[in-house]
């Protein structure tokens, strides 16, 4: 018999200063974060049935000292942009005498960071749970579980607890068909995670926590948390047909989205397949126009083909793209900001992650940086946002004001309102969806707190964003819907990107100034100081 034990989980806070945490978006729906925590419900699927699990989501809402009172453990964890509060939260544990347990993907990354928790959880937990389980309950309450990377079987996973959500508080809810992508990008660390071998769950598996989803009573958005949706083709071709029956049984209560590679778009069955499914929208690593660079960051599948013809293709599936570029690549000869604002301007993309390049741990560019003796020592420790405003973590080639000027001339110039709206205006002539957008409760109240907040993201955005609708309203009405979506989340984009400008403006000063100094060099890996017990 198993003794009871009540488990709180916490998500820890994303830093403000995040391309992601798109707030003022989130408040049109009433929803107070844009993801829920896919990664800890998951384990919390994981804990024996007999235990007590609460989840707290400081995302959206307050953690109490009675949620800490009320737990024998505490188990937490996420990524970089988490790991100032992650680091918080252990403290604030240790200090109530509790024990706390972390995973994800920064704690698998750099471990040593979070010394000081009771237990790690390294890799992908499903498989090496069991061992801490069993550690627990034989009364051990310090030590580390590593899962080899890529080996874990998915089709072990189990079903999320989706019931520990307040599905109320998302902008969307995630489900996951595959882990691992087969490309080899230098400055990536999916596949130092996850493997280049994508692994993939049961087509039944998907279906039965679409069912969950459903049995609670959501409708709307979902995301398919793939690295690379398409990453196993064969794979997905045979998911696709069993998605498509239970969304048409079901009356399309879904629609989806993902991230996927650029050669989606040499597959015209399979984007008619997405399509006919109900996605909607794909997140696709563009990175760089410039041909040297994506060779350079062995991204090569993104040299052969036309991006501006490759976007149009899945554009006219009826499939938006939204994208991701980064300047400060070694191949950068010279100014990349005109030839990447034109890249954005051509593909009619009007929502870009543009980030500065930031060698993360365990990727190939870092340990190239290291070996050439460029990479900075000590940065890791703090981290004030995402690679928007905390990249260039090592010596750069090029002049480091020279990549920041290229930087904000991009920003500035793609989030200006009249360039924003007018790629969302060509997006919206050219998007062709064949199925029509489901109205669900409170969309149409979403729209009216669109347009009496919209003039609110800076001068000149009202009157950019009424021309675009007009042209929808004329051109191709049942794209209206996403085209709003889109202008949505611009209450975020235009006032971030300009927070951004002004962060990097104050860098560029500093370096004139001669107030900015490069940091000391890492020369040495330094070694994990917790013990790891491999299974």
């Amino acid at each position: 018999m198993t003794s009871l034990c009540k488990i709180l989980m916490i998500f820890p806070l994303f830093n403000a200063g995040s391309f992601w945490n798109y707030k003022e978006t989130c408040a049109l729906t009433g929803a107070r974060y844009p993801a829920a925590p896919l990664g800890l419900i998951t384990v919390a699927a994981l804990l024996l049935k007999n235990w007590e699990v609460r989840l707290v989501n400081r995302n959206t809402e307050d953690l109490a000292d009675t949620d800490l009172d009320w737990a024998d453990i505490v188990m937490t964890g996420g990524m970089l942009p988490q790991r100032n509060d992650t680091l918080f939260l252990i403290e604030m544990c240790r200090a109530h005498g509790k024990p706390v347990v972390v995973g994800g993907p920064d704690v698998t990354s750099s471990p040593s960071f979070y010394s000081t928790a009771n237990f790690q959880v390294l890799g992908e937990a499903e498989e090496i749970m069991a061992d801490f389980i069993t550690a627990w309950q034989s009364g051990e309450r310090r030590g580390a579980f590593k899962a080899p990377m890529g080996k874990t079987d998915v089709t072990k996973s189990p079903l999320p607890r989706f019931d520990l959500l307040k599905l109320n508080q998302y902008l969307h809810v995630g489900v996951q068909f595959s882990r691992g992508c087969p490309f080899n990008c230098e400055f990536c660390d999916i596949i130092e995670l996850y493997g280049r071998v994508p692994r993939t769950k049961t087509n039944a598996q998907v279906i039965a926590e679409l069912d969950a989803l459903y049995a609670l009573g959501y409708r709307g958005h979902v995301d398919f948390v793939d690295d690379n949706l398409i990453g196993n083709k064969k794979a997905l071709k045979t998911f696709l047909p069993d998605l498509k029956y239970w969304q048409k049984k079901k009356n399309f209560p879904f629609e989806f989205s993902t991230e996927a590679s650029i050669n989606l778009a040499d597959d015209p069955e399979l984007l008619r397949s997405l399509s006919d499914t109900n996605f909607f929208a794909i997140f696709v690593g563009i990175e760089s126009p410039d041909t040297d660079s994506l060779v350079l960051m062995q991204k090569k599948q993104n040299t052969r083909r036309s991006l501006q013809q490759s976007i149009e293709t899945i554009h006219g599936a009826g499939i938006f793209v939204n994208a991701g570029f980064i300047v400060g690549f070694d191949s950068e000869k010279g100014s990349v900001a005109h030839g990447m604002i034109d890249c954005i301007e051509e593909t009619s993309i009007p929502v870009c992650m543009v980030g500065l390049l930031y060698a993360l741990p365990t990727t190939q560019l870092t340990r190239r940086l290291l070996a050439e003796g460029r990479l900075f020592s000590g940065d890791e420790q703090t981290q004030s946002g995402d690679q928007c405003t905390a990249g260039l973590n090592f010596k750069t080639n090029r002049p480091r004001q020279d990549i920041l000027n290229d930087y904000r001339t991009v920003l500035a110039t793609i989030y200006a309102p009249s360039a924003y709206f007018g790629r969302v205006r060509r997006l919206g002539r050219m998007l062709r969806r064949e199925r029509a957008h489901r109205m669900i409760k409170g969309d149409l109240r979403s729209f009216v707190r669109l347009i009496t907040r919209i003039h609110q993201a800076g001068p000149g955005t009202a009157g950019s964003f009424w021309r675009m609708l007009l042209d929808c309203v004329l051109h191709n009405p049942k794209a209206l819907p996403y085209v709003i979506m889109t202008s949505a989340l611009y209450l975020h984009l235009g006032p971030f990107s300009r927070q951004v400008i002004a962060e990097i403006d104050r860098e560029i000063t500093d370096i004139d100034r001669g107030l900015w100094h490069t940091p000391s060099l890492k020369h040495l890996i330094e070694p994990e100081l917790v013990p790891v017990r491999p299974v």
